[in-house]
This record gives C-alpha cells, structure tokens and sequence, in this order.
C-alpha cells in the first residue's frame, strides 16, 4: 500500500529578512523540525524571493548536488570554479558541490525581485570533482505534458547530477490526466505545485503544496487548467 506525506504551503518554515524571503518545506538553518528532515535524497526544497539587487555572499558548499530553478527574473552565479552566469525563468542550475566549492548569487535585476526554488539533494557520490551546469528547458517543452529537466544521466534531457532522481516540469492549459512510471523500484516522488490545482492519488494540492508518495508503482496525477507542477523522483534509501 502507498505511504504518503502532505507538507501544506501553509505550514512551512518561513525566514524574513527583509531583502530575502524563504519558505523552506523541509528543515534548513536555524529553522529544524525532527518531521520533516528530508524526503528520501530530497534534503532542502526552499522557495526564495530576492528583492531588486540584493543576494547572498560568498558561502561554501561540499557533498551536496544544488539545483537553482528561477521562477520570476533574473539571477547572477559566480563560483570558485569561475563560472559567471545569468539564470532565468526557464532555466535549470545544477553545482555538484563534491570536495568543496565556494560561490555567491544575487538578484540581476536591481527594480524587481527574483524568485527561485533552490533545492539540494544528497549525492550518491562523495568526494567528486566539483562541476557546473546550465540549461534552458522552456524552449522544448509542450504544454499539458511533463518534459523532463533532471537525471543522473549525461545523455537524458535535462541536467544531469550525482544521484538516482529524475525531475520533471509540466504546464497545463486543460484539465489533464497522467499516470507517472517510476524509474527504479523503491523510489518516492515528491510533487510540488508552483501554481494552480493538481490532484495525486486523490489529494488535491494547490500552489506551493508538496506531497510525497512511495511505496507504489506508479501515481496518478490530474493537473487542473492553469497549472505548474514539477515533480522530483528520488531514492529513499540512498
């Protein structure tokens, strides 16, 4: 029997510090709760706002593979590795941190905010050399599917990192019906709505729900006209 676990928009974690402000899904800073740790390989999913001009310095990461989605605007990446890029709405960012980098981003755009999902999943190797990636997903999506943006492997569409996950993106403009295949037995899928009205298995989600499902073969997902979903397919035992 499926086992699953609803995280509503409504209880995550929030931080304000005025020119940032972060809802975290899952445990992160100084913000921990014992419940909601991780999902499986899934460690952080944190939706970020970014005022105009304003960013985080210079920080270290290592042992952690860092995707960076852009929703709205415009953001600025610069790393120890001496990538200097611009990421935007359509685009997907992955740091495979592996023995240590260091790097800082910031708002592009010094009159508008940049909104961003950052989410960090554990590696399925340590120690690896530290590599960058960028891609530009929106141009070959079709509407009412799911286009797939992530995976562990460097051939598939989408960006490629050091673990066993597949993520996936879709946008509906008509009520539409899908029964998503897992891709190793013994996964989970995480699906996190970005806007509109989807329903898994049954449970209606709305914007920035997150709802995790394991334990089955595949799920059924009915995504409502007007909506934005992307799902992450981790291993829970890792």
């Amino acid at each position: 029997m499926a086992q699953t676990v609803l995280h509503q928009a409504a209880t995550r974690d929030k931080s304000d510090h005025g020119w940032l402000k972060s809802f975290h899904t899952f445990s992160f800073g100084m913000h921990y709760n014992p419940e909601r740790i991780n999902f499986g390989a899934l460690r952080v999913l944190n939706d970020d706002w970014v005022s105009g001009g304003k960013g985080f310095g210079e920080h270290p990461h290592d042992n952690m593979e860092i995707i960076s989605i852009p929703l709205e605007g415009s953001l600025q990446h610069e790393d120890s590795m001496e990538n200097v890029a611009v990421i935007e709405s359509g685009e997907i960012q992955v740091m495979s941190a592996g023995t240590g980098i260091y790097h800082k981003e910031f708002n592009k755009d010094k009159d508008q905010p940049v909104q961003f999902l950052q989410i960090w999943l554990f590696p399925n190797q340590r120690n690896v050399t530290p590599r960058y990636q960028q891609l530009r997903y929106d141009s070959s999506m079709k509407t009412n599917q799911f286009s797939q943006i992530l995976s562990p492997n460097k051939d598939d569409d989408g960006v490629w990192i050091y673990q066993d996950a597949w993520f996936n993106i879709g946008k509906f403009d008509k009520t539409t019906q899908t029964d998503y295949q897992f891709k190793n037995k013994g996964d989970g899928l995480y699906v996190f709505v970005l806007k509109g009205e989807v329903k898994v298995e049954g449970q209606t989600l709305t914007e920035r729900d997150g709802f995790g499902i394991w334990e089955t073969e595949n799920v059924r997902i009915e995504a409502a006209a007007g909506s934005q979903i992307l799902l992450m397919e981790v291993p829970m035992n890792f």
